[in-house]
């Protein structure tokens, strides 16, 4: 127990390793098998364990992980046409974003995580129908800059992909993947120029990578087996349930 302990970032269980590296098998599959919803569901759990200053760049680690696995093993679905000027945009943000990593406070962050996680799971975006590829790519240069604060963009860059895909889920899902691996990849770059201290979080970040690499193929072949009308009802209201809980920490310590 002494040896796994001092594999873990200091201060934290090992039981609490242990669930997350679970849960992010679970949330690997939910976003292989809908596009949707794992990372949200990963940041929203984290946010209760993982220090604030560490939350969104050991998240966006996990992700980068989470994403290029589910990218390979869904490559042949992958569109680059519509890839390539999200990829393009998001290396914009993510220039930009390095004026924006700045130190929020724990309580702030907290509401602000909860606030962004409720928005996205039930929030309209107007106008969404009417995007074209120039949109896209302006779009994504939000998202990167969003990312570098809030952590998850997935739900939000899911829905601007629906307008290229309106009847081709595996392409829709697997194009997502290749596209946030870009976008994770440069928040990661971003953070370590900043000076985040990665290190001390490599044996847990390879541990949920390697599960969510499992959850990935369990969660691509319930692609087109699984009932999604049913399971997203359900899944919102636990999503919601754990974003409203961030909100009330955040409120707590004020």
């Amino acid at each position: 127990m002494e040896t796994l302990a001092a594999l873990l970032p200091s201060g934290m269980e090992p039981w609490v390793a242990a669930l997350l590296i679970v849960a992010s098998s679970f949330t690997s599959a939910i976003t292989a098998a809908f596009g949707i919803g794992g990372g949200m569901a990963m940041l929203a759990l984290m946010g209760l364990f993982v220090p604030v200053a560490s939350l969104i760049p050991v998240h966006g680690a996990v992700q980068l992980g989470s994403n290029s696995g589910r990218a390979w093993h869904q490559r042949a679905f992958v569109r680059m046409d519509v890839a390539k000027p999200f990829i393009a945009g998001t290396v914009v943000g993510a220039v930009l974003g390095v004026f924006l990593v700045v130190q929020l406070p724990d309580a702030l962050l907290k509401l602000v995580l909860g606030g962004f996680i409720l928005l996205l799971t039930w929030a309209r975006i107007p106008g969404i129908d009417r995007l074209t590829k120039v949109g896209l790519a302006l779009a994504s240069v939000a998202l990167a800059m969003l990312s570098m604060l809030v952590g998850v963009t997935g739900p939000l860059v899911a829905v601007l992909f629906a307008q290229f895909f309106h009847n081709d889920r595996k392409a829709l899902i697997a194009t997502s993947a290749v596209s946030l691996t870009t976008q994770h990849l440069l928040k990661i770059v971003v953070f370590g120029i900043a000076g985040f201290a990665f290190w001390e979080w490599l044996p847990l970040i390879a541990a949920m990578i390697l599960s969510g690499f499992v959850g990935t193929v369990y969660g691509t072949s319930l692609l087109e087996r699984m009932p999604e009308k049913t399971f997203r009802v359900w899944f919102k209201i636990g999503i919601t349930l754990l974003a409203l809980d961030l909100l009330r920490r955040g409120l707590m310590a004020l």
